[in-house]
């Protein structure tokens, strides 16, 4: 197969300066792209800042070979968001693709959140995604057309501990692309989700034995196991003008590559649906062996609504 290039095109990436934003921009930049590296400099909880991540990716690429310019602003601020896109712009004349990759963690179980951590997850997770998303999608009218590939997580599927705010406003994230996948097509732009299973500073030994309490030992491989640079190629192909997926989320990570989806099932129908026919017939309501995917098709412009049994409209397909 012909190598997948990026030759002539600009990528913006968020939170590319460590872990598998660096990857990603490392990755795309090998296959001849234009890296904006936008990345405060943030701790994991989203304090502090320094210009060096960014930096030190920038002239990473520059020794290889590549082209790449530094960004610090916060995807948080609209101001921010504005500014990413323009430093593309003015840069290099254009934008296109975004990976929404910057995120902020903070494990702990639910009692013991404050307020304050859930709103912080949520400015820099969700609304972050969404800002900048914003901002490139005006553009991306103008232009023609764009890829934006936003950066999902497991956390919202309940399978880990400590994950409510964290994994709440990634559920948000997920929302946001499906939604803005069925607006895309229109205007030439493909919106998909990547969920990276990776070893980085947010998944260290010292977090994930405070999430499982285990010691940090127990973790010490996960790095070989899980490294960025195995899940970048999925969120690199997601950007790539030949990939014709649009509304998918698609989870990469040790070698593995799967897709996630928001499934929906026939269910049961009754023209007199009370409690109690509800508790008779549950294990049919709940059933999900013939379910099928919710939303808009896996390639681009192929928009799917669920089917529904007895006629009922009252549903989403009405609505949607």
């Amino acid at each position: 197969m012909t190598e997948l290039r990026f030759d002539g095109k600009v990528v913006l990436i968020t939170g590319g300066g460590r872990g598998v934003g660096r990857a990603h921009a490392l990755l795309l930049a090998s296959r001849g792209a234009k890296i904006v590296v936008v990345d405060p400099g943030v701790a994991v909880d989203g304090s502090g800042g320094s210009s060096g991540p960014a930096d030190e990716v920038v002239q990473e690429i520059k020794a290889a070979g590549g082209e790449a310019v530094s960004c610090y602003e916060s995807v948080a601020e609209e101001r921010g968001a504005t500014a990413m896109v323009q430093a593309a712009l003015d840069s290099f004349g254009r934008l296109d693709a975004v990976i929404n990759n910057a995120g902020i963690n903070g494990p702990e179980l639910f009692e013991n959140h404050t307020a304050e951590q859930f709103r912080r997850m949520c400015e820099v997770n969700y609304i972050g995604t969404a800002l900048v998303s914003h901002a490139a999608w005006k553009h991306f009218m103008k232009s023609g057309g764009g890829r934006i590939v936003n950066t999902a997580s497991e956390g919202p599927l309940g399978i880990h501990e400590m994950m409510t705010a964290y994994g709440g406003a990634k559920g948000g994230v997920i929302g946001l692309t499906l939604a803005l996948a069925s607006e895309g097509p229109k205007y030439g732009i493909a919106v998909n989700g990547f969920s990276p299973r990776i070893a980085t500073r947010m998944s260290s030994p010292e977090v994930m034995s405070h999430v499982y309490g285990k010691p940090p030992e127990a973790f010490a491989k996960l790095g070989t196991v899980f490294p960025p640079e195995l899940a970048s190629h999925a969120a690199a192909y997601l950007s790539h003008e030949s990939c014709p997926l649009n509304g998918v989320m698609l989870c990469c990570g040790g070698g593995q590559i799967l897709r996630m989806a928001i499934m929906q099932n026939v269910g049961f129908t009754s023209e007199n649906l009370t409690m109690e026919t509800i508790a008779e017939h549950l294990d049919e309501i709940i059933d999900m062996s013939a379910a099928a995917n919710v939303g808009v098709g896996a390639r681009a412009g192929e928009a799917r609504k669920p089917k529904l049994a007895g006629g009922n409209k009252t549903s989403l397909e009405s609505v949607s």
